[in-house]
């Protein structure tokens, strides 16, 4: 676990993402693996109402890792995360509610939430991880940044901002490695010339940040969102869930409560732009 105390902030605010390698073992990984299977079958909620799954967010090491980029101690989860095993979308977009206007609240000053990413699976030598444009969190242009094939080995966290550009289902070539082709150019390249699949390709996702105005703005932006009030609408916190997210660290905003009975949210299925 020493690597959850040696993260490159510097390296994260400079290019929009880093790695923090070795962060769980391959016994943790094949665990949430298991638990992963199971939980499509069994469970439709968030990561922290799932109880197989919860660890991620309860064991510390994402609120570590938090406080060290973002420099506070008070680290906050508003329900946003997920998994997903052998998802096949892939696009190059930004997570963050303001994607599109310059002048928009997100682009004012430092942005202070993070994407964690567990990619269960090794992504150092096998095909199927994630793309980001580097140094693409300081502009809605998604065009801007060098495109990376992030070589993530087993048990390793990528942590980006969502301001960063990138797109899920990347493709790792034989040679050269040095090349990460663009999501719209992955049909152009024969089978034979990119590397295998370390079997089912299954992610964890989550949200954190502080609890600032861009957290209030990026919650009243998935409160549009049909996808994340359906998730929110299976999500329930037990005792035990909630216990574990304060012996943490974690600062729980409770938004599937929020959302009980309000007519009002899940209206968008496509990204629509918040007033200000």
């Amino acid at each position: 676990m020493s690597a959850v105390n040696n993260v490159d902030v510097a390296g994260f605010w400079e290019n929009g993402w880093t790695i923090v390698p070795g962060v769980y073992s391959r016994e943790d990984v094949s665990r949430l693996r298991e638990a992963a299977h199971w939980s499509r079958k069994n469970f439709g909620g968030d990561l922290l109402a799932n109880p197989r799954l919860r660890e991620v967010l309860t064991d510390g090491n994402f609120v570590k890792i938090a406080r060290q980029v973002l420099g506070q101690d008070e680290i906050v989860y508003a329900g946003d995360s997920a998994f997903t095993v052998n998802g096949v979308q892939r696009g190059f977009h930004k997570d963050n509610a303001d994607r599109v206007d310059p002048n928009a609240p997100d682009w004012n000053g430092k942005y202070t939430i993070l994407r964690f990413g567990i990619y269960l699976q090794d992504h150092y030598r096998h095909t199927g991880g994630l793309n980001l444009r580097h140094r693409s969190h300081n502009t809605p242009d998604l065009t801007v940044g060098n495109n990376v094939y992030v070589r993530t080995r087993v048990g390793d966290v990528a942590v980006w901002s969502l301001r960063t550009t990138h797109s899920g289902n990347g493709m790792l070539l034989r040679f050269p490695k040095s090349k990460a082709p663009l999501p719209n150019e992955q049909g152009k390249y024969p089978k034979w010339l990119v590397t295998g699949k370390d079997g089912d390709r299954i992610a964890l996702f989550a949200a954190l940040g502080l609890d600032d105005a861009h957290m209030s703005r990026y919650v009243d932006y998935l409160k549009t969102r049909k996808y994340m009030v359906d998730i929110w609408r299976k999500t329930r916190y037990d005792q035990a869930a909630l216990s574990a997210a304060e012996q943490a660290g974690l600062t729980v905003r409770n938004v599937p409560l929020e959302i009980v009975d309000d007519p009002e949210v899940g209206q968008n299925a496509d990204y629509v732009a918040l007033p200000y």
